[in-house]
C-alpha cells in the first residue's frame, strides 16, 4: 500500500474511536444521563481539528483535486458525494458545538454517528483502492509530501496530540 493512501486509512481508525465514544455518549443522554460539557467541547475540538482540517483538508486540497485533474469528475461519485459529506459533516458539528449541553448536542451527535462509518467505508473500500490504481508513483509520492505539509502547518505533532485527544476522549466514555 502506498504511504498517503495507508496515512488516510490509519486517521480513519483514530476517528472511529471517536465514534465509539459518541455512541457511548448517545446512550448515556438517551437513558437519562448527564454527559459533562468538557467532553463535548473535546468532541467538537477533534472533529474540527483532526477529522476536518487534517484529514479532509488532506482530501479535499490534495487527493481529489488531483484525482480531478486526471479525469475523476468532482460531481456525482464518489468525489462530489463525499464533499457533500464533509459539508454535513461540518454543520453537524457546529451544531455540536453551539449546542447549551449534551442533551441539546444529541441530534448532532446523532447526525455524526449516523454520517461517519458510511463515510470512512466509502474512502477505505472505493475511493482509496481508486486512487492507488489511477495515480502513479511520482503522484503519491507529491500526494505524501502534500500531505506532509498541511500536517505541517498544523503542528508536527498533530497525530500524537489528536490520537492522545482520542484516547483520552474514550477513557472519559468508559468512566460515563
Amino acid at each position: 500500500m502506498n504511504k498517503p493512501v495507508e496515512d488516510l486509512e490509519k486517521e480513519h481508525r483514530i476517528i472511529e474511536k471517536i465514534l465509539a465514544s459518541i455512541a457511548v455518549i448517545i446512550e448515556k443522554i438517551e437513558a437519562g444521563g448527564e454527559v459533562g460539557n468538557d467532553l463535548l467541547k473535546d468532541i467538537v475540538n477533534f472533529m474540527k481539528n483532526f477529522a476536518d482540517k487534517c484529514h479532509h483538508g488532506k482530501e479535499e486540497t490534495h487527493l481529489f483535486s488531483l484525482l480531478e485533474k486526471i479525469g475523476v469528475p468532482v460531481k456525482g461519485c464518489p468525489l462530489g458525494i463525499l464533499i457533500l459529506e464533509h459539508q454535513k459533516a461540518r454543520m453537524l458539528v457546529k451544531e455540536l458545538s453551539e449546542a447549551e449541553n449534551a442533551k441539546a448536542g444529541l441530534p448532532a451527535l446523532r447526525g455524526i454517528f449516523a454520517l461517519y462509518p458510511g463515510h470512512i467505508w466509502k474512502e477505505d473500500f472505493l475511493l482509496f483502492p481508486m486512487t492507488e490504481k489511477m495515480l502513479a508513483a511520482e503522484q503519491l509520492e507529491k500526494l505524501a509530501g502534500d500531505f506532509e505539509s498541511v500536517e505541517n502547518e498544523m503542528g508536527a505533532d498533530i497525530h500524537i496530540k489528536y490520537t492522545n485527544l482520542a484516547e483520552e476522549i474514550s477513557k472519559k466514555c468508559e468512566q460515563l
